[in-house]
């Protein structure tokens, strides 16, 4: 046991949801206490919150930061998935991506992550033959610069296909990421001629490796593609152990309710996380359906009541895939509310504790030993926080401050 000094902070006169009005006494990083406002401690020493909410900080479990910030310089005419991966491959090929440019973008979308409220990203880089393994040191290099303000997991995103002869030079290029070393291991195996068999590609190579699974997965409206229902049947019959996501999950949402119900049940005992992305894939999905055009979400209601962990991210921000989005988890909480119908309360938890708990991460329930990442928003509720967004934000990582964000309006009569 270590003789080593508690160091000790104070995050004073801050509001928690429920209307409680708090001291948080931080030891070492971690929440030591929650304790009543004492009015009289303003004084001393700690940060004021004045009186803001107080929050779970936030966490991105799907970006891009490869892609992120090249809506300006990369065209996608058509508006729809196969076009931004004709356009983004198309680029890659004419060299258009250098290392200082990816680390560029990188870092200030980070940047404007961290600003936000987000303490914990998961990215997603390609490692293709057009680009090979390099993103993935320029990245690293980029965690490390921002060690200490953010959490950053790197999962390495193989191109289809990755089975039989012709995924050979894919899986030989998974074989290099995973040795140049990575987070996690992903891939797209709906893109592959045989999901199953691209999902069992994966989860081998995870396996071996001792990293988790976060896969691209049926990231389409097409009923006739379920490779979620692959993943979970992998996960039971070889009892693999390491953490397991599916992103998009888009396929699931137009599937008959019983099927849905089922699978949700499947992917619940599996353990599954399941990251819906609604920023872009209300973008991408849909284009051709001129009526009742379907909303590119997963069957959210049954995932909800299988008991399924659901965790929210925007993927794609301000590239191809996607040509807004301002970096901030509030916006993607909004479209659940929105588009998804989730409760404003869901809504936050799926992009602040339920991401977290989906990466690994412990998460912040504001008691004693959890660790003091909390974001505080000049709000009223976390609903109005999600309805304004209000950029007035302090953000703390173990509970030093890392961002601050003052927000001014003057209307001139």
């Amino acid at each position: 046991m270590s003789d080593r000094p508690v160091t000790s902070s104070w995050l004073r006169n801050g509001r928690l949801p429920d209307g409680r009005i708090v001291d948080i006494r931080v030891d070492d990083g971690l929440i030591g206490a929650v304790v009543e406002h004492a009015a009289q401690a303003e004084s001393t020493a700690g940060d004021d919150l004045q009186g803001w909410l107080v929050l779970p900080a936030m966490a991105e479990p799907h970006a891009h930061l490869d892609k992120v910030l090249t809506a300006e310089t990369v065209s996608n005419p058509a508006g729809d998935l196969d076009g931004a991966i004709a356009a983004w491959r198309a680029a890659a090929i004419a060299g258009r991506f250098t290392p200082d440019d990816v680390e560029r973008r990188a870092s200030t979308a980070l940047e404007m992550l961290l600003a936000h409220g987000v303490t914990a990203v998961r990215t997603h880089v390609n490692v293709t033959p057009e680009v090979g393994v390099v993103n993935l040191h320029v990245l690293d290099r980029v965690g490390s610069a921002f060690a200490g303000l953010i959490d950053l997991q790197i999962v390495a995103l193989t191109s289809a296909p990755v089975t039989g002869a012709a995924g050979a030079e894919n899986r030989a290029i998974l074989s290099a990421a995973i040795e140049a070393g990575v987070d996690i291991v992903g891939g797209c195996p709906h893109l592959d001629t045989d999901g199953a068999g691209g999902v069992a590609v994966a989860f081998d190579a995870a396996a071996d490796a001792g990293l988790g699974i976060d896969l691209h997965t049926d990231e389409t409206l097409d009923p006739g593609v379920l490779t979620l229902r692959d993943m979970a049947r992998h996960v039971r019959d070889t009892g693999f152990e390491g953490l397991v996501a599916a992103s998009h999950c888009v396929s699931l949402g137009v599937q008959p309710l019983t099927v849905q119900r089922a699978v949700a049940a499947e992917v619940a005992v599996a353990g599954i996380a399941v990251f819906p992305l609604p920023q872009t894939n209300l973008y991408l999905q849909g284009r051709d359906t001129s009526t009742a055009t379907p909303r590119g979400l997963t069957a959210l209601g049954p995932l909800h009541d299988a008991g399924a962990l659901v965790a929210a991210g925007a993927d794609n921000v301000q590239d191809p895939y996607n040509l807004v989005g301002r970096s901030d988890p509030l916006e993607t909480a909004a479209l659940l509310v929105m588009a998804g119908h989730r409760s404003p309360d869901e809504a936050y938890a799926m992009v602040s504790n339920n991401a977290r708990r989906a990466m690994g991460l412990p998460v912040v329930s504001f008691a004693a030993g959890d660790p003091a990442d909390v974001v505080a928003i000049d709000a009223p509720s976390i609903r109005g926080a999600i309805a304004d967004a209000p950029m007035s934000r302090r953000v703390y990582r173990r509970g030093r401050l890392v961002a601050s964000v003052d927000q001014e309006t003057t209307v001139h009569r």
